[in-house]
């Protein structure tokens, strides 16, 4: 592939009518896979050799080791069952959408049987949404922690103990105004210990970090950064709003939680609030594209990246399964997207006149 940035019509689809078009089947979609894994040609993940060629049985042959690899082997989509249609549909969906889907809206959308079938293939996708080795945060960076997942009775500010999930955010600042980049994670508590650790993995060296007066931030500058500490009750002894003091972390905490409300009612489990973190901060960094394609051409690049993601390793408290004596009688897997022509249903039975009251 050479060097140029993706285009529309020729590297992805520009809308969803055009994502039908090119992928109406499995071997379709397969080929995209193929061709975004392998752009230069079949390289071997086993021995790193380059060159091969496709064997009777789909698959790939190594012509340094002799291996046989898939497409699909050890990616997001290894080992599926769910139609690779139908994968490219909810990939589509869940980046076409401002903000985004639930499992329940995609589970009705696409037929899919199950809500848990929906629920974890939009974990697998947010597992891929953190590029590795991707930069760390320039220049100006506010930094400050919230609380998300709502209050406790008889609980006040956002470090007191009993809340549920405390986060860190970082945001990049821009004169005269404007915001570039965030980064959002979880931390267990708000020690000097948990925020150094924060910073030093999320804003490079030698950034201007603006914290509020809380004393965990102190030290900051022996790891490389200029500190600038805004004083909360300093401001509220002004008379001045406290909340225009860092206000690029506070529109983000807004927006999140507005988003947790609104897309997912805030049903977010505490255990998998970093993956929702992670979709929210790959959403906010992109919030300029224009192009939805150029989302889902990205997203399936990180996809055939990325390792296998197993459900095992999505839920909490992973339980082994129980060997049932009859099979299931309805399997929670979706229906290929790839069907035969309808031939017109609506001309098989005669229309019903609509009765009106006029």
């Amino acid at each position: 592939m050479d060097e140029r940035w993706p285009r529309a019509g020729e590297d992805y689809p520009g809308s969803v009518g055009e994502l039908r078009s090119w992928f109406p089947t499995d071997a379709d979609c397969l080929d995209y896979l193929d061709w975004l894994r392998w752009p230069d040609g079949f390289v071997c993940p086993g021995c790193g050799h380059a060159g091969g060629w496709w064997v009777a049985d789909g698959r790939y042959k190594c012509a340094g080791c002799g291996s046989r690899t898939s497409v699909t082997a050890g990616t997001l989509f290894d080992r599926r069952r769910t139609p690779l249609t139908v994968w490219f549909e909810v990939v589509w969906a869940f980046v076409s959408g401002k903000d985004g889907i639930s499992a329940l809206s995609l589970q009705r959308t696409l037929e899919i049987g199950s809500y848990v079938t929906a629920w974890a293939m939009l974990h697998r996708l947010r597992a891929v949404l953190v590029r590795p080795g991707r930069g760390r945060l320039t220049g100006t960076v506010e930094v400050d922690e919230t609380y998300i997942g709502g209050e406790e009775p008889g609980l006040r500010g956002g470090r007191a103990r009993g809340k549920k999930v405390l986060v860190c955010i970082a945001i990049e600042v821009f004169e005269p105004r404007g915001f570039g980049r965030c980064r959002m994670q979880t931390v267990t508590d708000a020690s000097a210990q948990s925020l150094h650790a924060f910073i030093t993995d999320h804003v490079e060296p030698g950034a201007h970090v603006i914290t509020d007066g809380w004393t965990g931030y102190q030290g900051i500058e022996r790891l490389g950064y200029t500190l600038e500490r805004r004083s909360q009750r300093a401001a509220k002894a002004l008379g001045e709003d406290p909340g225009k003091l860092l206000p690029g972390v506070h529109r983000v905490a807004a927006l999140v939680k507005r988003w947790l409300l609104g897309t997912h009612q805030s049903s977010v489990d505490p255990a998998h609030l970093q993956s929702y973190l992670n979709e929210f901060v790959f959403r906010f960094n992109r919030r300029r594209s224009r192009a939805r394609g150029m989302l889902f051409y990205g997203v399936l690049q990180l996809a055939v990246g990325h390792e296998p993601v197993r459900y095992r390793q999505l839920v909490a408290d992973p339980k082994p399964k129980r060997v049932s004596p009859r099979p299931p009688t309805r399997r929670g897997h979706p229906p290929s997207l790839d069907r035969p022509l309808a031939d017109r249903p609506w001309r098989a039975i005669p229309s019903t006149p609509v009765r009106s009251d006029e």
